[in-house]
């Protein structure tokens, strides 16, 4: 991928109570709901077309970058329905509420892939971080069709909002909003639960100047569109315990 489309890269998500489009900034809802707004974004390929959320190959890691230039998320079409109305908590004991996936099959989801524990994340060189599909087995734990971080091996349940099930991470991972509208077409638009993005930026200062051009690029908002690949087409190594 040459670095003007990597730079293009953006993100996806889960649906909340509210329409995620009206709302701008920090919201703490009654039931304990927290998400953020942010610029509403269509996902595309590689060529500019819209991502049609019937086309995704199922139990695939896909990749896009949102809310901000250098924020990678994953996009995953699990292939059966998710858990509904799910009660998650940050590791500071807020609760908040994770609906459902999205999709005429509610099965696809999308989170940020920065780990909630010690910020693992997918480069164009590498990624730690990726979804394991049903029957896969990993040193995490016993189970497959989760999320694993393979950098301190701490994992995560997709169909429950990313909610942490095994390892040191403290809480879930921060979920994508997206939308599908009425041609298929998949939009993000905000993030849901607490995100990593502040300790992110803060901790990778060389990695953003060397893929980014900076950490002020790196910060830059997602608008427009969001370029969504294969984890094999952003990365040059998958490695996974």
């Amino acid at each position: 991928m040459d670095r003007r489309n990597f730079l293009k890269i953006a993100g996806v998500g889960v649906a909340v109570a509210v329409a995620p489009s009206t709302i701008t900034g920090r919201l703490y809802a009654s039931e304990g709901a927290l998400f953020e707004a942010y610029e509403k974004v269509q996902l595309v390929d590689k060529d500019g077309k819209p991502i049609k959320a019937s086309s995704l190959k199922k139990e695939t890691n896909y990749v896009f970058n949102y809310p901000f230039i250098g924020t990678p998320s994953l996009l995953i079409d699990l292939g059966e329905k998710t858990a509904q109305n799910v009660t998650l908590k940050s590791e500071d004991g807020e609760e908040y509420l994770w609906k459902s996936g999205v999709g005429a099959n509610k099965s696809i989801v999308a989170y940020s892939a920065i780990c909630s524990h010690q910020l693992a994340h997918p480069t164009p060189d590498d990624s730690f971080i990726q979804y394991l599909e049903r029957g896969g087995k990993t040193m995490a734990c016993g189970q497959s069709g989760i999320v694993v971080c393979s950098s301190h091996l701490s994992a995560f349940d997709p169909k429950r909002g990313c909610k942490q099930i095994a390892g040191p991470a403290e809480q879930a991972l921060a979920s994508i909003i997206i939308e599908v509208d009425k041609n298929d077409n998949l939009w993000a638009s905000a993030v849901l639960g607490p995100d990593k993005f502040h300790d992110y930026f803060k901790t990778f200062k060389p990695e953003l100047k060397k893929y980014y051009g900076g950490k002020r690029k790196a910060k830059k908002r997602v608008k427009d569109n969001a370029l969504t690949v294969a984890l094999t087409e952003y990365t040059q190594e998958i490695i996974q315990y």
